[in-house]
């Protein structure tokens, strides 16, 4: 009997705050800023993008170019888009060497 398989889709599972910061912060984890950006814009997916460019002040071009695979948000950006989930860019002690 074969496997029936369906599609994954990262939004189905972004329906509340709280996992959108998991998410996020499971993204920070994996120390590649394009896959942050990515999950940023992936949130914003989730949120809607147009009630996320009304809680962040961005316009929706901004969110839809900085927050996609490759993109490169500044640190401006990356703040604003943070704020409405109650986060802020902080630096912490490495435990690398």
């Amino acid at each position: 009997m074969p496997f029936k398989t369906i599609k994954f889709n990262v939004l189905d599972h972004l329906k509340t705050k709280k996992k959108q910061i998991a998410y996020l912060s499971a993204a920070l984890d994996e120390d590649d800023p394009s896959f942050i950006a990515t999950a940023i814009g992936d949130v914003a997916k989730a949120r809607g993008i147009s009630s996320f460019a009304a809680e962040t002040g961005l316009s929706r071009e901004a969110i839809y170019k900085s927050f996609r695979p490759g993109g490169n948000p500044t640190l401006e950006t990356m703040n604003k888009a943070l704020k409405p989930l109650g986060l802020r860019l902080a630096l912490a002690v490495s435990t690398a060497a």
